[in-house]
């Protein structure tokens, strides 16, 4: 380059996702009366709790956050979860499941887990803080019904996905138009991979609950996949509890949500491991996806994320 030039400016995959992504929270932000983020305290959601952080500096993140909790959680995404949100002083509504089965808005499932039932009680609390835009970390290499869904996925007014009605987004423009009573599932990282996710949680230093990295835990083999021993998942007949070397990729209810043998114990060993891997994370951890072919197309057709 000779001295009289410009320099030239080049942004990363990671810079023109980020981007993208923050650029689709303020569209949110500027059309939507009452949003909200979606908050588990899993590694998607903390992501999407950074960009919001970004997007809107040095004000405050603009919209409370929400956790749908089955009950059945892991202590140390829980831990993580009340931590930041204090430390970023955001409102934390949480949508619980065990006071919903009380209230007898749904019943428990014969088999335990209570993932399923986790649909009623978000449209509930949709309903109830009259929420028009839920952001949630969803993204579309997780699963092939996910990767049906655009940005903006329109919800009708009984929280229902129609994969056949899905609005055009060309040239990023997206359609909030809604009526009362309906809703708009936002979704910043759709374009996102887990490597992109675990690349951008390294380069930002996000800590993240111990849970992500390799540990010592007891676990029951359940048809070929490993699940946590505790007072949510009780070991069966014939079942042989052992130790083994662990992290898991996603979390979730804890009665549904396997690990995975692994030695990862930093952010760059996961990324290696991730980088070579063949298997999606749901494929490979949550048996609740396990059903059918069809089981996450049609929890989404019911209201589910």
């Amino acid at each position: 380059m000779d001295s009289g030039s410009s320099p030239v400016y080049q942004a990363t995959h990671l810079d023109a996702l980020e981007a993208e992504s923050i650029f689709v929270m303020r569209e949110v932000v500027a059309e939507m009366e009452r949003p909200v983020l979606l908050f588990s305290g899993g590694k998607d959601s903390i992501v999407m709790l950074r960009l919001a952080e970004k997007a809107f500096a040095p004000a405050n993140i603009p919209f409370p956050v929400m956790h749908v909790d089955t009950g059945h959680n892991f202590e140390e995404v829980l831990e993580y979860r009340d931590r930041r949100v204090t430390e970023l002083a955001l409102q934390l509504i949480v949508a619980s499941v065990p006071e919903a089965l009380v209230r007898g808005l749904v019943q428990a499932p014969s088999d335990g887990t209570r993932n399923r039932i986790q649909t009623p009680v978000l449209l509930d609390a949709v309903e109830k803080h009259r929420f028009d835009a839920l952001f949630g970390g969803a993204r579309r290499d997780e699963e092939k019904a996910r990767a049906k869904e655009r940005v903006f996925s329109f919800r009708d007014e009984f929280g229902q996905w129609d994969p056949k009605n899905q609005r055009p987004e060309l040239w990023s423009l997206y359609n909030g138009r809604h009526h009362p009573g309906e809703s708009i599932r936002v979704f910043p990282l759709s374009n996102w991979t887990e490597l992109d996710v675990w690349h951008y949680i390294a380069r930002e230093r996000i800590p993240l609950p111990s849970i992500y990295f390799a540990h010592d835990r007891e676990v029951v083999d359940r048809d070929g996949m490993l699940y946590a021993v505790h007072e949510h998942l009780p070991v069966r007949a014939g079942e042989e509890v052992f130790t083994a070397r662990v992290r898991y990729r996603t979390v979730g209810d804890a009665s549904c949500t396997a690990a995975v043998r692994s030695d990862a114990d930093t952010v760059e060993k996961v990324i290696e491991e991730v980088a070579a891997t063949r298997i999606t994370e749901r494929g490979a951890t949550r048996g609740d996806d396990r059903v059918s072919e069809a089981a996450m197309e049609d929890r989404k057709r019911e209201g589910y994320f």
